[in-house]
């Protein structure tokens, strides 16, 4: 397996504050790896909520999570502010592939990049759907190559 390499913040078409919390860092002194996973469902669910492609209280789609990663190229820890670049890499019919990247505020190249899929299904009987338009055009947006 090869590993990747840190990612400008260039390479990410959105951004999204985050401020560390002191419960994020862990006994070693750092923000514990578990972290960085709400770190980029924040960043995503704010950007797809701000575009109005998420109703996390009462809309009929609701992306669930199926396949996570993330490598770690410097640590950061409270209180640093960071953001969270998000892009697509892959946009299907029912999913999508997020990639994301922790940047230190004021910095270049990602401490952190990972990714996620979402599938989209119906919040009732939890089969995949089409995207709807909003969140189709919402993803679009963001997605790069």
């Amino acid at each position: 397996m090869t590993r990747p390499t840190p990612q400008p913040r260039a390479a990410y078409p959105y951004h999204h504050p985050i401020q560390t919390r002191w419960a994020d860092n862990d006994v070693y002194g750092h923000v514990n790896n578990v972290t960085y996973y709400a770190y980029f469902d924040t960043a995503v669910n704010a950007y797809l909520s701000a575009q109005g492609a998420l109703d996390i209280r009462g809309g009929e789609v609701i992306g669930l999570v199926v396949e996570t990663g993330c490598a770690f190229f410097a640590p950061v820890a409270f209180p640093e502010a960071l953001s969270v670049g998000i892009r697509v890499a892959k946009l299907g019919r029912s999913s999508v592939r997020y990639e994301l990247a922790v940047f230190r505020e004021g910095t270049e190249e990602a401490a952190a990049q990972g990714h996620f899929v979402h599938v989209y299904v119906d919040r009732t009987s939890r089969r995949p759907v089409d995207l709807p338009p909003v969140l189709r055009a919402a993803l679009e947006a963001l997605t790069v190559g």
